[in-house]
């Protein structure tokens, strides 16, 4: 890979619903809640899900209460399983392979999830000194996101998490350390409902924390460590994330912002933010 190309922006870590046999939709159960306006259990196709795998009311999640949709992403997950571990036969053509499909999506889920966040320690130029480690970590996960269903379900990810954080942590203290100035560090930190207006939070470390509807309009958080950070209803109105390290596109769509909220290019302004 060229050392111009951005490991994070791979389309293999990209969502491509059209190449899945809409697993989201059927694996994964939700309980009717402010997020979801029914209840629906794993294995069960969502009542939106059309024969093309396709939802139905896409446009309209929001106005008809999947609220819960529009803020997951599966990372790529979808298309992998479907079509490398499944080799493109979904679950309507072999309902036999249903129930392994189902298990399967949730461990590559989360084995890709972890290969985003490698691949953006990827994209730090201020990590080198991490980054053979890193790239070994890369070429590993992606191979074990590959291997056949009855090897994926057997894979411990929290002790693969335990080998690859340290290595995110200290990619992410490197990329800090540049940063002028007392780095304030709230690791873990409950701030669920916090006032943080206009507070100076770059560089800090948030990995972990609790941010739900914390109140961050106008906050800097350039170069911040969000990683893991929970960021449901989080006012992000004015705030600056730019350089946000590990910050992922279902942070932003959990959390609320507006036009003058400053976000990295390669992320997505959601959709559901103000004008």
């Amino acid at each position: 890979m060229s050392e111009r190309t951005s490991y994070a922006a791979q389309p293999d870590l990209q969502s491509d619903c059209g190449s899945c046999f809409g697993l989201c939709c059927v694996a994964l159960p939700f309980s009717r809640s402010s997020d979801f306006p029914v209840d629906k259990s794993a294995g069960t196709p969502c009542g939106n899900l059309q024969e093309d795998f396709r939802c139905g009311i896409h446009r309209r999640l929001r106005d008809t209460g999947y609220n819960g949709c529009t803020v997951f992403d599966c990372f790529g997950a979808g298309q992998k399983v479907s079509q490398v571990t499944f080799k493109g036969a979904s679950w309507r053509e072999e309902p036999d392979s249903a129930r392994v499909m189902y298990e399967v999506f949730p461990v590559v889920r989360q084995l890709q999830e972890l290969l985003k966040y490698v691949a953006q320690a990827l994209d730090l130029s201020s990590a080198a000194l991490v980054h053979r480690d890193l790239r070994g970590a890369y070429e590993r996960l992606d191979a074990l996101t590959r291997d056949p269903a009855e090897t994926l379900l057997a894979v411990d990810v929290d002790a693969l998490r335990g080998e690859v954080n340290p290595l995110l942590l200290r990619a992410s203290e490197l990329a800090r350390a540049a940063v002028p100035g007392s780095r304030k560090n709230h690791r873990g930190a409950n701030l669920m409902g916090s006032r943080l207006r206009g507070a100076k939070l770059r560089g800090a470390s948030l990995r972990g924390a609790l941010l739900i509807a914390a109140d961050l309009s106008g906050a800097d958080l350039r170069d911040a460590d969000l990683i893991g950070a929970d960021m449901r209803d989080t006012n992000l109105c004015g705030a600056d994330l730019r350089g946000a390290l590990f910050l992922t596109q279902p942070q932003l769509n959990a959390a609320r912002g507006d036009a003058r909220t400053k976000i990295p290019p390669a992320l997505e302004r959601p959709a559901h933010w103000t004008a």
